[in-house]
Order: structure tokens, then C-alpha cells, then sequence
């Protein structure tokens, strides 16, 4: 099926990382040209680049200078955005319950997860104001810890709920101001297998309990996460969505919290 998207921009932050980098490959499948983000990926990054004909650039996207300088490089190679899938984020391994969480921690990972955030949609909102058109997209990759919460990780499930639900929620009503068909749209994966889930499952043996909520009862892959993305991306898909908060988790319910009751 023809999605659309072939000839338009889009804009991946994170792109050196799982779900962005096959989120990359999707698009490219697509027929979309892309701009791929990296902040510490660059080989990555630039590999990914090099096999999709795409471009890179390097940006802090916790800093205002960041994302300005990550626009101004984006559209020096293109004359426009037509869209942004904002996924750079990070998530510690270790579990860390509130009352032993340092305020250094809870900043950083807000800073890292909803501040880059809210800068990146920031960028392309000045942007469409700057380029007008009818159409535009933001797809926001958030987590089932938005949804169901995440003990001993409260600072990263409140983050990535602002961006959910108070951010995509928000901004559905904004952006048609600057675009009358534009669209805002959010993803919420639960396990997906990423190197980073891997490993995080591999430290806290976790993979067991995750799936006994799960109908499906199998981890995703970057795929199932890109392959919905791909079609919030798309008007000619998804024209008529818009605010929507899409938990791609099979089906998750929750965590279990208590394995030895009968």
C-alpha cells in the first residue's frame, strides 16, 4: 500500500538507537527523505545514513542551542520539514525507588525525555509557522510507562506520561493553527527488542514477569514499533487521526506485583 510519503522530510531524533533506527528504514521504504539525529551515536547514525541516502546531524537536545542549531542544519540540507518523529531519550538501568531518587537524577531525565522533547516540537512548530502549508505531522515516541507507571523508575514514567498525554494532547490543538491538517500523534511501545531493553532485562531478569500481562505473551521488535509510526506519519493513512495514544505492547495490562498469592 502506498503510504503517501514518498518525496517528504522527515526528522528522527535518536535515530542511531533501535526503534529510531528502524523507523529510518521504514520511512526510507517509504519513499521519504530523511534527516537522522544522533547526540552520541555518530557511527551509528552515519552508518544508517550512509545505507538509506539519508543526512545526519549532531545535536544536545536538552539544549535551546541544540535544537536551533539541529533546524538550521536540517533545513540547510532541505528546503522543508514535513515532519518529525521525536524519540531521543534515555531510561536507567538501575531501579531507584522516590524516596532514594536525587533531584540531579529526576532533572536529568526530565530534561533528557520531556525538556528535548518539547524543544524539538518547539523547532518544528516555529518551523511550519515559518513555512506554512495545510499538512504536518509529530509523532512523539513516549512508553507503557506513561501508562501503567514504572516503580523504581518514576521519574522516567512521568516524563514520558507528560509527553502522552499532556503534550500530545496539547498540541493537536495547536498545530492546526499553523497547519489545518496537522497532526500530533503518540506511541507508547512497551519490551521491545532493543540493546538497551536486552540488556535491561538481562540485569533484572525481568523478561519473565513483563510477559505475564502480556496476551501476546512476546516482545516486540523495533519493527512493530516503526511500522506504526510510519502510519501516524502518513496523511493519506491516518489523515483522520489525530491526539491518539497508541500502546504498541501486546496488549499489556500492567506489571505483576505480587507472584506468590493463591
Amino acid at each position: 500500500m502506498d503510504a503517501g510519503l514518498g518525496g517528504k522530510t522527515f526528522l528522527i531524533t535518536g535515530a542511531g538507537g533501535g526503534i529510531g533506527s528502524a523507523t529510518a528504514r521504514e520511512l526510507a521504504a517509504c519513499g521519504a527523505r530523511l534527516v537522522l539525529h544522533y547526540n552520541n551515536s555518530q557511527s551509528q547514525a552515519e552508518a544508517l545514513a550512509t545505507e538509506l541516502d539519508g543526512t545526519t546531524v549532531q545535536a544536545d537536545l536538552r539544549r535551546e542551542e541544540g535544537n536551533d542549531s539541529m533546524f538550521a542544519t536540517a533545513l540547510g540540507q532541505h528546503p522543508r520539514i514535513d515532519g518529525i518523529v521525536v524519540n531521543a531519550g534515555i531510561w536507567e538501568f538501575e531501579d531507584v525507588p522516590l524516596h532514594s531518587l536525587s533531584l540531579d537524577q529526576w532533572r536529568m531525565t526530565l530534561e533528557s525525555n520531556l525538556t528535548s522533547a518539547f524543544l524539538t516540537c518547539r523547532g518544528f512548530l516555529r518551523h511550519l509557522q515559518e513555512q506554512p502549508r495545510e499538512s504536518a505531522s509529530i509523532v512523539l515516541v513516549a512508553s507503557t510507562a506513561a501508562m501503567f507507571g514504572e516503580a523504581g523508575h518514576a521519574d522516567y514514567a512521568a516524563a514520558k506520561a507528560a509527553m502522552a498525554y499532556g503534550l500530545t494532547r496539547s498540541l493537536k490543538n495547536e498545530i492546526i493553527n499553523l497547519a489545518p491538517l496537522g497532526r500530533v500523534n503518540c506511541v507508547c511501545p512497551g519490551w521491545t527488542d532493543t540493546p538497551m531493553a536486552e540488556a535491561a532485562m538481562t540485569i533484572h531478569d525481568s523478561q519473565a514477569k513483563a510477559l505475564q500481562t502480556v496476551p501476546l505473551a512476546k516482545i516486540g521488535q523495533p519493527e512493530d514499533v516503526a511500522r506504526s509510526i510510519a502510519f501516524l506519519c502518513s496523511e493519506r493513512l491516518a489523515g483522520h487521526v489525530t491526539g491518539a495514544v497508541f500502546p504498541i505492547a501486546g496488549g499489556m495490562e500492567g506489571r505483576i506485583l505480587h507472584d506468590n498469592l493463591r
